[in-house]
């Protein structure tokens, strides 16, 4: 296929952008519309799949037949049989007729099942034989039937890591992928950011018939620069929310303003986030270990406060008074290399150090998640000076017996939490970063009493 082909394609579907790898995509697609081999469209969402699938169709022998798009992702498990290749009557409650199938009614056109990794595994059997046999079967039917449709199939999930887990049939995997499509991210198609965002600009702008907006140079570099994990569908968004707010400035949107419209320019999370381990769960991640994660913060903040105070009282007579009086306050001063956890540690874990105070254990490779923390707290240590304090008198209860109860201290870490609550668990659980059922068990473990 020649490039003026292409682009009289892309005129005609809509499609705009001249990367390689899309005019590829474009190419293949427009090859394979003259037989009638199975496709299997890949990419991630919002990438335009859809579209790839209307070319092929409309480009075939079967483009005077029906074309149905199906999204197997939104049809419910225990009806997408009955959608897909129909039912008899009373086969199933609420069957009062028979009813024909999808597969029945597009004889002779394309089918396009998008997200076909959504797609149950006993659905994925009777696909299976339409494809290889052009044969299939209605719900609660005995009789074979006969269909000639073209399955054109999509997905933006990677196919064969979900047939390793058991997710997805083999077999059907490599029926579907008889000429793979490969349709590219957004982000890697350059200066094609560029013209959809000038198109999206434009139509909105004849809609409501408004001033179409202009980009400056530095505007359209943050714009390209931008990874759009949501694609077109994200752009196209953004280029109407912009020119939906910014209708009225009469210059063009710098990169400052458009700053404010990406999700990146957004106020971090501050929330607790919890990351998976190696066996992709992040549920295993110890509940005494996360609570003392959060001591820890806690003491290095009163750590961090003290070393400021003993600095300001240092400076002046009555100042270096006090400090000799409550010398054996000042002198629980963690080193500056125990008050931070090393970035290398997954899991920190704590023990007595020489002084009687907390620090923190690096675990063996072997010990750590992947090289990854499980646990990443953004949270800034709310309350008052007294609250932090009382924290700092739990740590020092070590100096007596010069080891640390893990029981102990998670009792108090919890009915702390509780006091502040005001006894109510939904609200303590959040602040201990644990689930409601996990609070409560833990009350029954230690015999608190929560009134």
């Amino acid at each position: 296929m020649n490039n003026q082909e292409i682009q009289s394609v892309k005129q005609r579907f809509g499609i705009i952008g001249n990367a390689p790898a899309l005019n590829y995509a474009i190419n293949v697609a427009m090859q394979v519309a003259a037989t009638d081999l199975t496709v299997l469209i890949t990419g991630e969402s919002g990438s335009g799949k859809e579209s790839f699938s209307k070319i092929i169709h409309s480009l075939s022998a079967r483009k005077h037949g029906q074309f149905i798009a199906i999204n197997c992702g939104a049809i419910p498990e225990g009806t997408i049989d009955s959608e897909l290749f129909g039912h008899e009557k009373g086969s199933f409650t609420g069957a009062v007729d028979s009813r024909k199938g999808y597969f029945e009614t597009t004889n002779g056109g394309t089918i396009f099942l998008d997200e076909i990794g959504e797609m149950p595994l006993g659905t994925q059997a009777r696909l299976l034989r339409v494809l290889e046999n052009g044969e299939f079967i209605r719900v609660g039917s005995s009789k074979t039937q006969k269909t000639d449709v073209r399955v054109v199939a999509a997905t933006n999930v990677n196919l064969m890591d979900a047939v390793e887990k058991g997710k997805f049939r083999e077999d059907l995997y490599y029926r579907l992928n008889t000429v793979p499509i490969f349709v590219p991210p957004l982000r890697e198609r350059g200066t094609d950011i560029e013209l959809l965002f000038r198109k999206f600009t434009t139509d909105f702008a004849e809609r409501y018939r408004i001033k179409p907006l202009q980009l400056t140079e530095d505007a359209k570099q943050l714009l390209m620069s931008f990874p759009f994990p949501g694609n077109i569908r994200q752009l196209k968004n953004i280029a109407e929310q912009i020119s939906i707010l910014e209708s009225e400035q009469n210059k063009p949107i710098d990169a400052a303003t458009l700053t404010r419209y990406l999700p990146q320019a957004q106020q971090p999370n501050r929330s607790l986030a919890l990351f998976p381990q190696a066996n992709g769960s992040a549920e295993n991640f110890s509940e005494r270990e996360l609570l003392y994660k959060v001591l820890f913060d806690m003491r290095r903040d009163v750590n961090d406060l003290k070393k400021l105070v003993r600095d300001v009282l240092g400076n002046e007579q009555d100042g270096r008074q006090i400090l000799h009086n409550h010398k054996d306050l000042f002198d629980s001063i963690t080193p500056e290399n125990e008050s931070r956890p090393s970035a290398d540690v997954g899991v920190t874990r704590f023990l007595p150090a020489t002084n009687g105070a907390v620090r923190p254990e690096t675990p063996p490779p072997s010990e750590t998640y992947g090289g990854h923390p499980p646990v990443q707290i953004f949270d800034d240590v709310d309350g008052d000076i007294n609250d932090v304090t009382e924290v700092e008198d739990v740590t020092h209860e070590t100096e007596e017996d010069d080891s640390l109860s893990l029981e102990r201290q998670e009792k108090e870490m919890i009915l702390k939490a509780l006091r502040r609550n005001n006894n109510k668990r939904k609200y303590a659980a959040q602040a201990l970063g644990i689930s409601e059922r996990t609070l409560y068990r833990k009350i029954k473990q230690y015999e608190i009493d929560e009134e």
